[in-house]
């Protein structure tokens, strides 16, 4: 059962909340509040598993509480619910694990509470003053505003021209950061395939070997298949031979190879 707390200082938002939150079998609205401050102390005193958080409240806002929410001993996930698209970046690096823009929509909803269950109790998403950590949602630019993906839910990058093509089993976006610093922060948890790909190994379903001898690789909750270039077979093979337990390494810089050569 997930425990949930609502934060708004908005009487009618709560109760669209509860509502919502309602047509969910496993859910349990442990407490509500009308500002940051009382988040603060409900969740401190409730021990939920997800904030859902307004950000624009009297007194302490709610990236001011999800702050305080965040460095507490054990912390749970916090979505920001919020009438205003433009903050958020900020929710971001408040470690939110999603944004949800009013009204907020059932499906929404249901997407963030999901995405939350699967990173509840984030400590490890947590900046500390000075410290550079990986990221645990990537912040992208969609029709409708920004949206935080989390990097768990990732099947793969894959450059795309000028850009990188992030890929989920439901949905891709688009990015502007490249494969090397993507491949440089996500060390150990996504392995280079291709000159042009990054796979998510948690998500690695099966390598396969094709008729012309080469390789390709399927992935959890996708039907299409990546090709695995002969330089990062290697790699790849090394990972699995152990089992899938060891810190995989992304293999070294290398010209790319000729056309025929290519994955």
């Amino acid at each position: 059962m997930m425990k949930v707390l609502i934060a708004d200082d908005e009487p009618l938002a709560r109760d669209r909340l509860r509502n919502l939150l309602a047509r969910e079998d496993d859910v349990e609205i442990v407490a509500e509040a009308a500002d940051g401050r009382e988040a603060v102390e409900q969740a401190t005193a409730t021990r939920p598993d997800i904030v859902l958080l307004d950000i624009r409240m009297p007194g302490m806002d709610g990236l001011e509480a999800a702050r305080r929410i965040a460095a507490l001993p054990d912390p749970p996930a916090v979505i920001f619910t919020t009438a205003f698209g433009e903050h958020a970046l900020e929710a971001f690096e408040a470690a939110a694990s999603d944004y949800l823009v009013k009204p907020v929509k059932a499906e929404r909803l249901q997407r963030a509470l999901a995405n939350a269950q699967r990173l509840t109790r984030p400590q490890a998403s947590r900046l500390q003053p000075g410290a550079k950590a990986r990221r645990e949602h990537l912040s992208v630019r969609t029709r409708t505003g920004l949206q935080l993906v989390p990097v768990a839910a990732i099947r793969y990058f894959k450059a795309d021209h000028k850009y990188t093509l992030v890929r989920t089993a439901e949905e891709e976006f688009l990015i502007e950061e490249s494969l090397k610093s993507l491949e440089e922060e996500f060390a150990g948890d996504f392995l280079r395939i291709h000159r042009n790909a990054l796979i998510n190994l948690r998500h690695l379903a099966a390598l396969e070997r094709r008729e012309n001898g080469r390789h390709l690789v399927r992935l959890q909750g996708l039907e299409e298949t990546l090709d695995v270039s002969r330089a990062h077979l290697p790699g790849l093979r090394a990972w699995l031979e152990n089992g899938g337990n060891g810190k995989a390494m992304p293999a070294p810089d290398e010209p790319a190879p000729p056309p025929a050569a290519a994955g």
